[in-house]
C-alpha cells in the first residue's frame, strides 16, 4: 500500500439475522469512514444499505433467514464471507478487515470446526502462529490465556508457556500501535491470587514464573494480582493492559467499563482484523436502535494498525 494511499478496509455485515447489517449501514453513513479509508464490501450487496457505489466482493446470501433467530443458513453465509475476506487478503484486495457481530452457534451449525471465527480466519489465512483475542475499551487493553473453552477446562490449560505467550503478544501488538511500551498487569487465577497457596498454587507455580520471565525480556509487567481488585487499578490508569486467565474474568470488567466502545482485535494474525466486542443482539435486531460506537472504534483501530 503506497504511503499516500488510503488503506483498503474490507467490511462484512456480520450475521444477517442480527444487528450487523444495521451497524454496517450506520458506519457507511458516516463521512469519516470514507475520508479515512477505501471501503470494500464483502458479502451480499442487499445487506449493505448505503453501499451501492462501493466496490463489492460478492458472496450471495442464497437463503434469507428469519430475523433474530439462530440459523444454519446464516452460519453458512457468515463462514463464506470470512473465507472470501481471507482470500481478499491473499489477493492484495484489502489491507484490513472489520466485521459486524457474528453468531458462533450459527457458525457451528454450519460446520465451523475451529474454536471461533478468529481461529477460522487463521486457518483460512494459512497462519499457524500464536493468536489471541485482545479487547480494547478506550485506553485499556486486555487479553486472556484461555478463551472460548468450558470453565472446568481452564486450570488445565494454564501453564507457564501459555501465560508467557499472552504477555508477550499484547506487549508486541501494543508497541506497534503506540509510542511508549505498555504497562501490563497479570491477573491471578484463584480468589485473592491464591493467597500464598491457601486458595491455589497456580500463581506460585505457573503465573509468577511467567511474569518473571517476561520482566527479564524487558517487558514492563507485574503481578499476579487478585482479579477482583485489579481492574479498579486499571480503570484508575495504573496499567495500560491486563492479562487475564479466562474469558469472563476480563470481559465482565471490560464491558462494564466501556461496552459502548468495546472492540475485539484478533491479535497476532498477520493482518489487522477487528470487530465490535458485543454480539448479534437479537433482542433489538430490526428496531433501528443499535449503537454503531463499537463498530466505529473497530474501524478506527484497524486503520491505526494498517498505517
Amino acid at each position: 500500500m503506497p504511503l499516500s494511499a488510503k488503506p483498503r478496509v474490507g467490511l462484512l455485515a456480520g450475521d444477517p439475522t442480527g444487528i450487523g447489517p444495521e451497524v454496517a449501514a450506520k458506519l457507511l453513513a458516516e463521512a469519516e469512514t470514507h475520508e479515512q479509508a477505501q471501503i470494500v464490501l464483502i458479502g451480499d450487496r442487499a445487506l449493505f444499505d448505503g453501499g451501492e457505489s462501493l466496490p463489492l466482493l460478492e458472496v450471495p446470501l442464497v437463503v434469507r433467514p428469519p430475523l433474530a433467530q439462530v440459523s444454519k443458513d446464516a452460519g453458512v453465509f457468515t463462514l463464506a464471507t470470512l473465507r472470501r475476506a481471507a482470500q481478499a487478503f491473499g489477493a492484495g484486495e484489502i489491507d484490513a478487515l472489520v466485521y459486524a457481530p457474528l453468531n458462533k452457534q450459527a457458525m457451528k451449525l454450519a460446520g465451523l470446526a475451529q474454536e471461533d471465527e478468529m481461529h477460522f480466519l487463521a486457518h483460512e489465512l494459512g497462519f499457524t502462529g500464536l493468536c489471541s483475542e485482545i479487547n480494547v475499551a478506550a485506553n485499556l487493553w486486555t487479553t486472556r490465556v484461555t478463551s472460548h473453552v468450558p470453565l472446568h477446562a481452564v486450570a488445565d490449560l494454564i501453564d507457564e508457556t501459555s501465560v508467557r505467550n499472552a504477555i508477550a503478544l499484547v506487549d508486541r501488538i501494543m508497541r506497534a500501535s503506540r509510542a511508549t511500551p505498555p504497562r501490563i498487569a497479570v491477573a491471578g487465577l484463584n480468589p485473592h491470587a491464591g493467597e500464598g497457596g491457601l486458595l491455589g498454587y497456580e500463581e506460585i507455580r505457573v503465573i509468577g514464573p511467567a511474569v518473571a520471565w517476561a520482566k527479564a525480556q524487558g517487558i514492563d509487567v507485574s503481578g499476579p494480582y487478585p482479579a477482583d481488585t485489579l481492574f479498579i487499578a486499571a480503570r484508575r490508569g495504573d496499567f495500560d493492559a491486563v492479562v487475564t486467565m479466562y474469558h469472563d474474568q476480563g470481559q465482565i470488567a471490560m464491558k462494564l467499563m466501556g461496552f459502548e466502545k468495546g472492540v475485539t482485535l484478533h491479535g497476532g494474525l498477520p493482518k489487522p482484523i477487528a470487530t465490535p466486542a458485543h454480539g448479534t443482539a437479537f433482542d433489538i435486531a430490526g428496531k433501528g436502535i443499535a449503537n454503531v460506537g463499537p463498530t466505529r472504534e473497530a474501524f478506527r483501530l484497524v486503520l491505526r494498525l494498517a498505517a
